[in-house]
């Protein structure tokens, strides 16, 4: 392995030896140098480094080499500059795919060229040989050699880009459009083989993805743009899928999209679903599955309408005949009648992995086809107004083959409609997704359908019918379709009919003792008579003994049981949450031993790899020297006894062998011994080529005497033939014209006969029609009856609930305006007798504290009835009224219910009131106002009424505590 200072060095290197022929020697110079760990950095000579490499690569047509050195500079540069890596791979596909090209340019025959089943298989046996017995290689193997090698050249460099970028959030784009160029590849080379191979490689690629959720630089696919490329790639896949009509891989990659779609939980563009639903009308009718067929084109519809603003109305009204025609193809009945539940089951799986590809969202334990049904889908068209946009045509026909009873010229209107239907059809300008559309596709499921319903009515009709009346009844299917169709429609129950060909006639209904109808007829008859019975003999309501001794015993003991049986719930509900508690306690304890074990498994497994890894290194070192070892052994002992060289030794340098020589002389041993066995066959093959011209001269002329005899005989046998045929065909005209003589008679009664059946057939037919016509009148009056009543009934209703409703909200806004004034004047009323309460409490203290003084000035003057002399030092002096006023209030009599001073009662004079140390000299005289005491009594009587106490009351407990 050579080292370089600089990478500059060894670019040169790598020129120079170009530039002398050496090119495996340059690639094996900068391999060495990629692969190296002394250059893991990024500069820009590696990217030039990297440039002349993948050159030599093509140009050699070295696949492993180039993929290894992508894998070490996608290690240097993924972290740095990913663009250079981008770029690097670009110039590699584009190198691989123009000598490709310029292969292809060079053959004459590309389509013999290509043609090879397996890129990746080698040469087959027969080829080999021939290449080695031929002495002049054809013009056609030539191309092959020249041609094929670049292609599998070509296809590897997909690959190993692809495994390259895979997985990556920084190389996205140009994964993607790698697949594109691999999908293109396989497109214009109709590489089916290789396709599938693409597709299971991208496959793997996103389950690995899934898989492995630690991985570094993991693409985010919840991220919108990662999403849309994921998805943009899979949509190329199954655009290209049914482009090469490979059908069950269009399907793979309709679930991986709808995987995709489920996996992110995203509901994607709407141009992405238009494709994806146009590609799966293509998948199912394919498949012949005309129920989803008919759902896929009604979500292409719904889609287009809501968001193609382009859309005419030409293509709108293709597009809607497209989904009503599909609706109408799907047969009337259900194929899964009587199959074993096996089948079943299957069956059901089946459905609801097909809805949800089509986006319908049904629960398992439901029945998906109760959901996705054609009656269903029909009534899904009329409300969502596709018949409102189909053509006039298709309408017409719905109406005939779903609507109308006529089973005598049913097909013979419906036949001009489908000539018509036939005829529509075209390329669809506004929708990109959906090129072109051509309503033939669905004739020969319309005419399968019309020949059902033709039976189905002609069933309801007709007991009995001659073979050939329903052949003329269905002009555009023969018999025999005929008969296979009401084959299966027998099988799943749609029609009750049976065919005897011996006597040419057809028989409808079921007269089995299992039939439905008859079945009907004897539970109505079963009632009847049970009714008659009990009118006949009415039964006897008899109450026993025992019910009248114990009255009430049935209801004591329903009780009782009601009873018992909720204790016993209580119990098992009890039982079940003692369970649930010891089964969470286990749980957690095996949860918690379960993480446990796992940490421990974890870290042996990393000592075990790690161990193991290291074993490995170490055996495949050994293995790598012994295996050099025995090679060299191997290549010497071959040398020695080749077969000239027996007994001869090799002229070696000394005694010591080295592997390097070995190989050279084998090689050139081998080469030369190549070179004698193509000169021997070259010998052997122009001998057999003369052996075989000798052969064919010879039997030549007698191969044509041989013909000769063989022509004569053929020309004899071929003249009796012909008079056997001759003799027998006048036999059998003479016999034909006598039986038409014989029948000659009978023909006017035949004709009599046959046009008073016809005209009785049409008397009934008409008295029929006029009875139904009169009926429909009849209900359809009857109806418009109950429609006007109901609206009436609904107007009166909602006429009273807007009164009712009205007058309510006038009870309602009174009383809360009531109850608004009531509690304002509560309020008021609450204030002021919080204020004349607080202003009593006043004035009662005032009269406490009066009355306190008044009896200590009376105990100071009974302890000290002396005067106090006027000049005591204190500087104060008793004040006295004057002698009028003293006078007046001793004459005046106490009014009743005023308090009087008992000084005053006994005419004595008031005591005077001590000073108020607090406050200082008092000037105010010491006797109190009856009249203002009488005037606030009085008008707190009038403002408290009986709650609270009178004045009097109040002035009686303050003498009784004096």
């Amino acid at each position: 392995m050579a080292t370089f200072a600089k990478p500059e060095n060894a670019l040169k290197r790598a020129e120079e030896l170009i530039n002398v022929g050496q090119k495996q020697a340059a690639l094996q110079a900068l391999h060495d140098l990629i692969t190296s760990k002394r250059y893991r950095a990024w500069q820009k000579t590696l990217e030039k480094i990297m440039f002349k490499y993948v050159e030599l690569c093509v140009d050699m047509r070295k696949g492993r080499y180039a993929k290894d050195g992508l894998i070490q500079y996608r290690i240097v540069c993924q972290q740095v500059n990913v663009s250079s890596l981008e770029e690097v791979i670009k110039y590699f596909m584009h190198l691989a795919t123009e000598k490709a090209e310029q292969a292809r340019n060079e053959a004459q025959a590309l389509e013999d060229a290509l043609d090879v089943e397996d890129l990746e298989a080698d040469k087959r046996p027969e080829d080999l040989m021939l290449s080695y017995v031929s002495g002049e290689k054809g013009k056609d193997r030539s191309d092959r050699e020249l041609v094929t090698p670049w292609f599998k050249f070509l296809w590897e460099t997909y690959r190993t880009v692809l495994e390259i970028l895979r997985n990556n959030s920084k190389l996205e784009a140009l994964y993607a459009m790698t697949a594109h160029r691999a999908f293109q590849f396989c497109k214009q080379y109709k590489r089916t083989t290789e396709f599938r191979r693409l597709c299971e490689i991208i496959r793997n690629h996103l389950a690995n993805l899934n898989k492995y959720r630690d991985q570094r630089d993991r693409p985010d696919l919840t991220a919108p743009e990662s999403l849309q490329i994921y998805l943009d790639t899979r949509v190329d896949q199954l655009k290209i899928a049914t482009d090469l009509e490979l059908w069950q891989e269009a399907f793979r990659s309709v679930e991986d999209i709808h995987g995709l779609m489920s996996m992110v939980k995203k509901h994607p563009k709407p141009s992405l679903m238009v494709i994806y639903y146009a590609k799966l009308t293509e998948i199912f009718r394919v498949s012949e599955s005309h129920l989803y067929h008919a759902y896929a084109w009604l979500k292409l519809f719904t889609l287009q309408k809501s968001y193609n603003k382009n859309l005419t109305q030409k293509d709108l009204q293709l597009i809607a005949s497209s989904v009503l025609l599909s609706a109408l193809s799907v047969t009337p009945y259900d194929h899964h009648c009587g199959s074993s539940h096996l089948e079943v089951e299957n069956e059901k799986e089946r459905n609801l992995r097909m809805a949800s590809l089509i986006g319908f969202n049904i629960d398992p334990r439901k029945d998906a086809r109760e959901v996705l049904s054609r009656e269903a889908l029909l009534s899904e068209l009329s409300s969502k107004g596709v018949m409102a946009c189909a053509s006039q045509d298709v309408k017409d026909l719905y109406c005939l083959l779903e609507n109308e009873f006529l089973p005598l010229d049913l097909a013979a209107k419906v036949q001009p409609l489908l000539t018509k239907i036939s005829k529509l059809g075209g390329k669809l300008v506004s929708v990109s997704s959906v090129p072109e559309v051509q309503l033939t596709q669905y004739i020969p499921a319309l005419e399968n359908l019309c020949a059902l319903r033709v039976l189905q009515q002609v069933s309801k009709v007709y007991h009995s019918m001659k073979i050939e009346t329903l052949s003329k009844m269905i002009p555009f299917m023969d018999f025999s379709v005929v008969e296979k169709i009401s084959v299966d429609a027998v099988k799943y129950k749609f029609v009750a009919m049976d065919i005897n060909h011996q006597k040419g006639a057809v028989t409808f209904g079921n007269e089995d003792i299992e039939s439905e109808e008859l079945c009907d007829h004897l539970m109505v008859l079963t009632d009847s008579l049970n009714k008659a019975r009990g009118l006949i003999y009415p039964p006897l309501n008899k109450q026993s003994r025992l019910g009248e001794s114990l009255y009430g015993l049935a209801d004591i003991v329903e009780k009782e049981h009601k009873r018992l049986l909720a204790r016993k719930s209580i119990i098992e509900k009890r039982k079940e949450e003692h369970e649930r508690q010891m089964l969470e306690k286990e749980r957690e304890e095996e949860s918690r031993r379960l993480k446990q074990q796992k940490t421990t498994e974890e870290a042996e497994q990393r000592r075990l790899a790690a161990e193991y890894t290291r074993r490995e290194e170490q055996r495949i070192r050994r293995e790598i020297e012994e295996r050099e070892l025995q090679e060299a052994q191997a290549l010497l002992l071959q040398s020695e006894k080749g077969p000239k060289k027996k007994g001869k030794r090799p002229v070696l340098e000394g005694e010591k062998v080295t592997k390097q020589a070995l190989i050279e002389m084998a090689l050139s041993e081998q080469l030369k011994e190549r070179q004698e066995m193509e000169k021997k066959l070259q010998r052997l093959a122009k001998t057999m080529d003369y052996m075989e011209r000798a052969k064919r001269e010879e039997e030549a002329p007698l191969i044509e005497q041989a013909f000769d005899q063989r022509l004569e005989e053929e020309k004899q046998i071929h003249e009796l033939e012909q008079l056997k045929e001759i003799e027998l065909s006048r036999q059998h005209h003479a016999g034909d014209i006598q039986e038409k003589n014989r029948l000659a008679r009978i023909l006017d009664n035949k004709v009599i006969f046959q046009r008073r059946i016809e005209g009785r057939r049409e008397a009934e037919y008409t008295r029929l029609k006029e009875e139904r016509e009169y009926r429909i009148n009849q209900q359809k009056a009857m109806r418009e009856r109950d429609i006007e009543m109901k609206r009436k009934l609904l107007y009166y209703i909602k006429t009273e609930e807007e009164r009712l409703s009205k007058i309510q909200a006038e009870e309602e806004a009174r009383k809360r305006e009531e109850e608004e004034r009531r509690k304002k004047e509560e309020a008021e009323r609450k204030a002021k007798l919080d204020e004349i309460a607080e202003k009593q409490r006043q004035r009662e203290e005032e009269l406490e504290e009066k009355e306190r003084l008044r009896k200590e000035a009376l105990r100071g003057r009974n302890l000290d009835p002396l005067p106090r002399p006027a000049d005591s030092g204190t500087g104060l002096r008793s004040v006295e009224p004057p002698p009028a006023a003293a006078a007046a209030a001793a004459a005046a009599p106490p009014s009743a219910g005023k308090y009087v001073p008992r000084f005053r009662r006994e005419g004595a004079a008031a005591p005077p009131a001590e000073p108020d140390k607090r406050h200082g000299h008092d000037d105010r005289p010491a006797q109190t106002s009856d009249r203002w005491r009488s005037d606030d009594r009085d008008r707190r009587s009038s403002f408290t009424g009986s709650r609270l106490p009178s004045s009097s009351t109040s002035w009686s407990s303050s003498r009784t505590r004096g």
